[in-house]
């Protein structure tokens, strides 16, 4: 039972024991806690032999010295400590190296809470490595440490012993190394990402959580607790299953095929690592789960939603009537006029989630044998899963054989239980579910069910029937036909309600920016600015994290290329397109006749692309002479039987050559810097050099168009229309032009990406993107990762070449060359080294590439 002292501190008994009273002593002087404590421990210490009941004291006292709550802590968990490890050595070496940091007494108590049982679990050499771990955290931040020693030990392992914890622990130190990564944030969620990504996609989630913190603490830390858009849709395309989302139009046609019903679709609240998902309705939308377990689940788990909404399970006067029976006037409404049933289990107390599925169950027996008689295979298609369904354990077991039973008794006509019989008559309705319900409650066989069972209860496709407040409907008998025309919800009152649920922001704070599209309250989003080439936002510079994360969602969804996964995120931007409305026609007069002389230069120089020679037309419907390889062709389709159209003529005319120009102008902050010679600003060069590219494309005819970008992280990337192709040259485009400043970052992939959408509305063969930049592509949410967005554009760039568009990049950053080769290739960019110079290369650059 002695521990072997190896220190070669060992002393006579009678030494030690005297030095243990005197210490005993010290301690009774100066604290009185610290002597109680420490003699109530003592006895389950010294079985372990003088020489470790020393320096088990002489810790204790080291402890409480170096830090009062360490030492109490200490002496307070010793002797269970002891009882339980049947050693002191291990843990008593371990607590001591706590003194090495100041304010360590919080991680310490977690070690000490938790020792015992990781010692009994894993042994002696998996605590030494769990306390190992511990420490090293401490030594790189304290309140990392709390965390980690604070977590339970089990739940970091995910079952996998060792093994697990140190696959979790892991990605957090290489990140904490790389790029500051806490592990009290990434510890919120880590546990439920590992279930759902596995070991080898944790490193990639946590990695754009650390470029998340790094942007906006709130927003990382969102991110870690599984809250925020970018954590959970990471998680959710890592998930096997059937998407919903991705099939809405599929499912709301199986609705529209067996129940003529339109009813829209909405996304649910679920988030993994919440338990099974389920399909909910507040009975104007069917709320889908991202994922579902198959295709087929997803099939039965609408068609059994709508078929509450047919057949009556929220009709007004049935819940009214429901309500009456408890003993209530009405329903209780909320502020939207819904209502929810709450009350009606109130009575139920603890014992609610046992009532709950008993009355879903037999109101959804009731449901299912209606929706049976219109849709034939609906019955084997549930029994079909139910039957192949993972059987659950525990008291939800019960439940789910119960109602797999009552529907397999359905679907082959068999004798139902007598209990349930109520529910297949014709005039069963709610009430009689509820009645069916409590004659269920009153047999015991029914074990309590806790609320985290409670959804393994239900056979696959049906769900909770009471999970949100419900607007009341009128009797429908199942009919859904008119189903939003009688309940007139709209998607545009459903947008109009969510935006009104959104909390609005006082105008007093309000951050005011040069575009109105881009406010952020609470948060300086200033980018570097200062010289050209220097358009990185600085993540330091924004203020005030602790102001709530709201993600926007009503833009143009695109994907985006993450190099360190070596994939597309879909749906990753949010692209809002708008018109430039920032007009100032002052300021368009004044360059127009500061650089007159250069304008007519450029427009003579163009005017020499026009053609001037006539080229022959072939395959006309009419013309000047025959055309005949066409007559051949035309002869022996009709000697073939054919009908061929008379296309036998050629004609000359001037020939255009066939080509439309987009100019994508980055709008970020750094134009605002001022122009190296001091003399205003590179803005003011961007404006002239955009204005008499215009002015000179619109003599020569060629299809142009102009746009503009920025952004404020991925959910908010603006492109801004200054000219589209249909748009003729007038005073309001020359006002936009001038009006252009900068604004937040730039997000380059995501622009040239809707470029190329643009561009669809182009019927010309030859397409040329040219994109004006002052500086490398670069984001708040980066995270410093300067090839993160460079890779990204470096991807666009393919996608426009795969789509015929011709790309070539004009950047006024000096450094260019160290990045775009890289990211647009030999021969697709120019570096113009003076600003100056911009209003006059820019349109004899296009009208090099035009050739």
């Amino acid at each position: 039972m002695n521990d072997t002292t190896t220190n070669g501190d060992a002393k006579p008994e009678a030494e030690e024991l005297v030095e243990i009273e005197e210490i005993l002593q010290h301690l009774e002087d100066i604290s009185f806690v610290a002597h109680r404590d420490t003699k109530e421990a003592l006895p389950a210490i010294r079985p372990f032999g003088a020489t470790v009941a020393r320096r088990w004291i002489e810790t204790a006292r080291g402890l409480f010295f170096h830090d009062r709550e360490s030492g109490k802590s200490f002496m307070r968990h010793s002797a269970r400590l002891a009882e339980h490890m049947q050693t002191v050595e291990l843990w008593l070496e371990q607590a001591a190296r706590f003194k090495e940091w100041v304010n360590s007494n919080y991680a310490l108590e977690g070690f000490m809470a938790q020792a015992d049982r990781v010692y009994a679990t894993w042994g002696e050499d998996g605590e030494r490595e769990w306390a190992e771990i511990g420490l090293r955290w401490c030594a790189r931040s304290l309140p990392d440490a709390r965390a980690y020693f604070e977590t339970d030990f089990e739940k970091l392992a995910g079952g996998r012993g060792i093994e697990g914890l140190r696959a979790l622990i892991e990605p957090a130190e290489t990140l904490f190394d790389e790029r500051g990564l806490t592990l009290d944030a990434y510890l919120e969620g880590a546990p439920i990402a590992r279930n759902l990504v596995g070991d080898q996609g944790l490193l990639s989630w946590a990695r754009r959580g650390a470029d998340l913190l790094k942007a906006g603490r709130s927003r990382g830390e969102a991110y870690f607790r599984l809250e925020s858009d970018e954590s959970l849709k990471l998680l959710l395309e890592a998930l096997p299953g059937f998407r919903p989302r991705m099939n809405g139009r599929f499912l709301r046609l199986v609705l529209l095929a067996w129940l003529d019903a339109d009813i829209p679709l909405a996304d649910s609240s679920w988030k993994p690592g919440e338990g099974r998902p389920m399909l909910e309705t507040d009975g104007r939308r069917l709320f889908m789960p991202a994922v579902m377990d198959s295709r087929e689940e997803a099939i039965v788990a609408t068609q059994h939603a709508a078929a509450h909404l047919a057949f009556d399970t929220y009709a007004q006067d049935d819940v009214q009537r429901l309500f009456e029976r408890a003993g209530a006037e009405h329903p209780p409404l909320d502020d939207k006029s819904r209502f929810t049933w709450r009350p009606l289990f109130a009575n139920y107390a603890e014992r609610m989630f046992r009532f709950q599925v008993l009355f879903d169950l037999a109101e959804d027996l009731r449901v299912s044998a209606r929706i049976a008689t219109r849709i034939p295979n609906f019955l084997p298609r549930l029994v079909e899963l139910a039957e192949q369904h993972e059987r659950p354990e525990g008291a939800a077991a019960v439940y789910f054989d119960f109602a797999l039973k009552a529907h397999q008794a359905l679907l082959h006509g068999e004798e139902q239980d007598p209990r349930l019989a109520p529910m297949l008559e014709p005039d069963a309705d709610v009430v009689t579910a509820w009645a069916v319900g409590e004659t269920l409650f009153a047999d015991e066989a029914f074990p309590e069910i806790t609320i985290h069972e409670r959804a393994e209860a239900y056979l696959p496709g049906l769900s909770l029937n009471q999970s949100l407040p419900v607007y009341p409907q009128r009797k429908r008998d199942g009919s859904l036909a008119d189903f939003r025309d009688h309940e007139a919800h709209d998607e545009h009152k459903f947008e109009r309600e969510k935006q009104e649920e959104q909390p609005q922001q006082a105008p007093e704070q309000a951050q005011k920016d040069p575009d109105a599209d881009i406010q952020t309250p609470q948060q300086e989003t200033s980018g570097t600015g200062g010289r050209i080439g220097t358009g990185i936002p600085q993540p330091a510079q924004v203020a005030k994290r602790a102001a709530p994360y709201v993600p926007r969602k009503d833009g143009i969804a695109y994907p985006e290329w993450d190099y360190r996964e070596q994939r597309y995120i879909s749906e990753w931007v949010n692209l809002y397109e708008r018109v430039l409305d920032d007009e100032n026609a002052e300021l368009a007069a004044s360059i127009l006749a500061d650089n007159r002389d250069t304008l007519k230069r450029l427009k003579r120089g163009l005017e020499m692309q026009r053609p001037q020679r006539l080229a022959p037309l072939r395959k006309q419907m009419d013309g000047d002479e025959l055309d005949t390889e066409a007559v051949i062709d035309f002869i022996a389709d009709k000697k073939a039987g054919l009908s061929p159209k008379a296309f036998i003529y050629r004609r000359r005319a001037v020939q255009h050559r066939d080509t439309s120009v987009l100019l994508l102008a980055d709008m970020s902050t750094s134009i605002m810097a001022r122009h190296p010679s001091g003399e205003g600003k590179i803005v003011d060069r961007v404006r002239e050099g955009i204005m008499l590219f215009i002015e000179a494309i619109d003599k020569v005819g060629d299809p142009c168009a102009i746009a503009g970008f920025a952004s404020k992280q991925r959910d908010q990337v603006n492109y801004y229309w200054l000219k589209d192709f249909n748009e003729g040259l007038d005073d309001t485009v020359r006002n936009r032009i001038a009006g252009i400043s900068g604004r937040l970052a730039s997000r380059m992939g995501a622009g040239i990406r809707h470029s190329l959408e643009a561009f669809k509305r182009s019927s010309s063969q030859r397409r040329l993107l040219l994109i004006l930049s002052d500086g490398r592509p670069a984001d708040y949410d980066d995270g410093g990762d300067q090839r993160y967005l460079h890779e990204d554009t470096r991807m666009a760039m393919k996608e426009a070449i795969d789509a015929g568009v011709h790309p070539f990049c004009i950047t006024l950053d000096p450094s260019g060359s160290d990045y775009l080769p890289a990211i647009f290739g030999p021969g697709h960019y120019t570096i113009i080294d003076h600003v100056d110079e911009l209003p006059r290369r820019l349109p004899e650059i296009y009208l090099r590439l035009r050739q």
